[in-house]
């Protein structure tokens, strides 16, 4: 079964650009497969034809754990896929990146941590969607900062990120289980990133936007799951066949 990293490592900080240390390449069952360079997935399934672009009024900044970015099964991408406006930063303890600082400094953005209300020492700094709606009431536009990593890696990014202790907590509720299949996690309510701004997304009110996020990662999960298996799918899913109806629209 192929394994989920990829040939080769990124040299460059993706977030920044900025050149990163050299690092021994990694080599594992798998790291041999053929990649598609636009999508990073097996080109037994390339996910590229199914690629939507649509516009959002919230906005997605990702706080990503470095070792995210080198694994091809990272769904935080498919976020930016779909909505160009998304951030992306790279996230490292002691060097914060200063652009997430001047954005956070904004004034024409309401950040909102997305992060579990399950610990009393910040219960203060916890709000529901009401305030989301209230900020945008407010003029100011909805911003949704995912901690990209797994559990353990977003809790370290919380508590380790002074700059964030001052923002407000969005918990995330929802009734959705994952359908995540590329990774196993903890819990079925576990949602992996990209599945999160999809309910946050529909909560805000950008309903086009959740749906075309939904089935670009339901497009994803199911080509990537068949690779694993070395099929080739031979007709589009019923997702995929929803993005390419909106694609000729």
């Amino acid at each position: 079964m192929p394994d989920d990293t990829p040939s080769d490592f990124i040299d460059r900080d993706p977030a920044t650009g900025h050149p990163r240390p050299p690092r021994r390449e990694f080599k594992a069952r798998g790291s041999s497969v053929e990649r598609c360079p636009g999508c990073n997935l097996p080109r037994l399934n390339c996910l590229c034809p199914y690629r939507v672009t649509v516009e959002s009024t919230a906005r997605i900044w990702l706080l990503t754990h470095p070792l995210e970015h080198h694994k091809p099964t990272n769904t935080g991408r498919l976020i930016r896929d779909v909505l160009p406006d998304t951030e992306v930063f790279t996230w490292y303890r002691t060097t914060p990146d200063e652009r997430l600082l001047t954005l956070l400094e904004d004034p024409r953005y309401a950040p909102f941590v997305i992060f579990p209300d399950d610990q009393p020492d910040y219960a203060e700094r916890v709000v529901g969607i009401d305030a989301v709606t209230e900020a945008r009431a407010a003029g100011k536009v909805p911003a949704f900062i995912l901690l990209d990593g797994t559990w353990r890696q977003a809790r370290r990014i919380f508590r380790k990120s002074a700059y964030l202790d001052s923002l407000l907590v969005l918990p995330l509720a929802t009734e959705r289980l994952t359908r995540y299949r590329l990774r196993k996690p903890a819990s079925a309510a576990h949602l992996c990133t990209a599945e999160v701004a999809v309910e946050l997304l529909r909560q805000n009110g950008d309903v086009l936007a959740g749906q075309v996020l939904d089935d670009y990662f339901d497009a994803f999960n199911d080509s990537y799951a068949a690779s694993r298996r070395f099929e080739k799918l031979e007709a589009p899913t019923p997702a995929m066949q929803r993005l390419l109806l909106l694609k000729k629209s």
